[in-house]
């Protein structure tokens, strides 16, 4: 089935979720990481429940322009990370990589062209009308700021802040990705951000994959965002490292919340990784039919 088929079949899961049908109980897969986190690096229990002040500070970077038009299409110097990719690129949003200093910041150029490529797409297909496009970008160390959530309407980054990647995806990089229940793998691709929940770890966000083959099990997995002790400065700065989940993109807990409020509801979010066979494969970064 193509995605421009399934829109209605999205919407209504959508309906069906925010009217809350669909039983918790499905989500006790993956959504049980409240029990002994701590284990995932043996740290003591005296560690848990360290958070950092500086872990996800919101950003909002000066001198962007309010709208992404063509008037400020000009692409002004270029990133030696994105000169590679400029044929792939509109000027409109080689403009606002530059901008917004992404690379500076550690967002792969190849994350947010497959990003912005994607996100088009689905854009086109009618699938997400919200302006919200968050990256995942999984080529960096889990130690640094992963989660990049920008508002492509006023040309902003919103949040840049830590995320943990699944236990069986890798320690310090995660190079290892599944679609498959109980992988306790991260999966790549595309998400609909669904409606809010309060579950074993607080209140997380429901997640719907949109790719068949790398994330399309993500809700019955019980893939969602939500809030971890084990994802802070402190924790990386003692170990090297974030603590790991069980597939789950967990974020920290001092800002779980308003990131949650931000990309709610039918927002589109994107995991990349270093891997051929999903960047091969991928439908959705096709710029032809979306079949």
């Amino acid at each position: 089935m193509s995605l421009k088929n399934k829109a209605p079949l999205i919407a209504k899961c959508l309906l069906l979720i925010s009217v809350n049908f669909i039983l918790p109980a499905t989500f006790s897969s993956a959504a049980r990481m409240d029990k002994k986190n701590e284990l995932l690096l043996n740290i003591p229990s005296s560690k848990i429940g360290i958070s950092s002040s500086i872990s996800g500070i919101p950003c909002s970077i000066s001198g962007m322009p309010s709208s992404i038009s063509s008037t400020h299409s000009s692409p002004g110097k270029i990133p030696s990370a994105l000169k590679k990719i400029t044929s792939s690129l509109s000027p409109v949003f080689v403009s606002l990589y530059n901008m917004l200093s992404l690379d500076s910041l550690g967002l792969s150029a190849e994350a947010f062209k497959e990003a912005i490529i994607g996100y088009q797409n689905l854009r086109n297909a009618g699938i997400v009308i919200n302006n919200i496009l968050s990256i995942v970008d999984f080529s960096l160390p889990s130690y640094k700021k992963r989660l990049f959530v920008l508002d492509m309407e006023s040309g902003k980054l919103l949040y840049n802040t830590l995320v943990a990647h699944g236990r069986n995806s890798g320690q310090l990089y995660a190079t290892r990705f599944s679609n498959r229940n109980r992988s306790l793998e991260s999966s790549l691709g595309f998400y609909l951000t669904g409606e809010t929940y309060f579950g074993q770890n607080g209140y997380s966000l429901r997640l719907l994959g949109m790719e068949h083959g790398f994330n399309d099990n993500a809700y019955s997995r019980g893939i969602v965002i939500h809030p971890a002790d084990y994802v802070n400065d402190e924790i990386s700065k003692t170990y090297g490292r974030l603590g790991r989940s069980e597939g789950c993109p967990a974020i920290p807990s001092d800002v779980h919340r308003a990131v949650i409020e931000t990309i709610k509801n039918g927002t589109c979010l994107f995991v990349y990784g270093k891997d051929k066979r999903y960047a091969s494969r991928s439908k959705l970064l096709r710029n032809s039919r979306l079949s």
